[in-house]
């Protein structure tokens, strides 16, 4: 496993990490859920990712459970706050008062006295960036959080908040997790260059299109029904013939090098010096093992010629 330093801090964080989005907690047997995160530990993933909302909690609650069989300094975990957590007013967004709740909250479900990072999970247009910032200083100051991150923001706002933590001395944003795969490139015309003038490193989901970058998919008609797209309808919208057609093609390359399409979906990523992490989802520990394959592959300027043909 190779390491990268997460955007301009000294943190360094494995090139693959292990997500719990829609798995652990949920549909996941706990078994396997608990056997995947051991197999990453073992291949030599320190980055571990959930969210408060992530099952209403229990993801984190499985996630803090798993990682106390190991040293805490040796693993990274973060977390998130912003989406609904109940039906209260304010049981929701970046207010002071929803940050420190839920920060505790998770603490508290996580087992673990502090998070590594702490993700603001959306952008939150109703709260001032002030506010939300100077409640993520307070607690790292407290030492409950040590960087603070951000998940899906443009640019723009990121560039605002930096502003701010610099006008009245915050802490600063130093991690992005957006979107990021073959077919969900948005980041790279201003997110990705404004994030390197800015110290920022991106740590990216969705690095397979939800599946579809494993080529597990061979028509949009006829979809596995054990796969997420045959159970969720967001999913399913996003899996064409058009999209299956451009995976086939992008299997004759991983063929000639001897990788797996999902490998070369994940080390084509990771060519972009920015992104300091690809945040995976795993169902069965042979997944994380056949992931992790994907780190330190460095792809020709030839083999990135003919990616970008097939995807254009």
């Amino acid at each position: 496993m190779k390491y990268r330093k997460l955007g301009g801090t000294g943190l360094k964080v494995s090139e693959i990490s292990l997500g719990s989005w829609m798995t652990y907690g949920g549909y996941v047997e706990r078994e396997h859920a608990v056997n995947s995160i051991k197999t990453a530990y073992e291949l030599g993933i320190n980055f571990f990712d959930t969210a408060n909302m992530y099952e209403r909690g229990a993801a984190e609650e499985l996630m803090g459970e798993a990682l106390k069989a190991y040293p805490r300094e040796s693993y990274v975990l973060a977390t998130k706050v912003f989406w609904p957590m109940g039906d209260g007013p304010n049981d929701r967004g970046l207010s002071r008062k929803h940050v420190m709740e839920q920060a505790h909250a998770s603490l508290k479900r996580l087992g673990h006295d502090y998070v590594d990072i702490y993700y603001c999970h959306r952008h939150d247009p109703e709260t001032p960036v002030y506010e939300t910032l100077r409640a993520i200083d307070d607690l790292v100051r407290q030492g409950k959080v040590l960087y603070v991150g951000v998940s899906e923001w443009q640019a723009s706002q990121m560039a605002e908040a930096l502003g701010v933590a610099d006008r009245y001395l915050l802490d600063r944003i130093v991690v992005n997790q957006p979107i990021y795969n073959m077919f969900e490139r948005y980041i790279e015309k201003e997110v990705i260059p404004f994030s390197e003038r800015s110290g920022i490193g991106q740590v990216v989901f969705s690095p397979l299109a939800q599946g579809l970058l494993t080529g597990k998919y061979t028509s949009a008609a006829n979809l596995p029904s054990d796969s997420r797209a045959a159970k969720i309808d967001w999913v399913r919208n996003g899996v064409t013939d058009e999209k299956i057609a451009k995976v086939r093609q992008l299997e004759t390359i991983a063929a000639e090098l001897g990788i797996t399409v999902g490998n070369l979906a994940l080390a084509w990523i990771l060519r972009q010096p920015n992104i300091a992490s690809a945040l995976v989802g795993a169902s069965r520990p042979e997944q994380v093992t056949e992931n992790a394959k994907a780190s330190g592959i460095e792809l020709s300027e030839d083999v990135l010629t003919r990616i970008e043909s097939i995807l254009a």
